[in-house]
């Protein structure tokens, strides 16, 4: 008579470490968020801060979301993880909650970009606006690309 074997349990698959964190997705993804995202700043700062109540919060956004994300980048570089399946939700968490400040402060850059239309050198400032709008929008797809994609890993 033939014994029959319990299914092995399926164990989940291990969180990166090193180098293999940007060859994994959604790992990958916090490179390029910490890259547009701090263009979105320098593109902002470089308008002196025109309309301070809307830039402000762009620049806001945008700074904590770069320093946060690279110290999450650190900490997966680095293993600080140790494999616990509670870091997939926390990295689910703050990139969801980031992705809806980051779309919060694109449609506002997008606004001073409208204003900047018509104002003090505004050739200039609007080709930055412009540009800040483009980076903060592809840096608000790139968090919702994250949050959601770690579900499909």
């Amino acid at each position: 008579m033939a014994s029959v074997c319990p299914p092995a349990a399926s164990t989940p698959p291990a969180l990166p470490s090193g180098p293999a964190v940007f060859k994994t997705i959604p790992y990958a993804f916090i490179l390029p968020e910490i890259l547009c995202g701090t263009w979105v700043w320098i593109l902002v700062a470089a308008t002196s801060v025109s309309f301070p109540l809307l830039q402000g919060w762009v620049m806001y956004v945008s700074l904590s979301s770069c320093l946060v994300s690279l110290l999450l980048l650190l900490s997966y570089l680095l293993g600080f993880h140790k494999n616990n399946e509670n870091w997939k939700v926390l990295d689910s968490l703050y990139h969801g909650a980031t992705a809806i400040l980051y779309l919060s402060a694109a449609v506002l850059q997008a606004n001073a970009t409208i204003h900047s239309e018509s104002g003090p050198n505004s050739p200039l400032y609007y080709q930055l606006n412009s540009a800040a709008s483009f980076f903060a929008f592809i840096t608000t797809f790139l968090y919702v690309l994250h949050a959601f994609s770690i579900y499909y890993q």
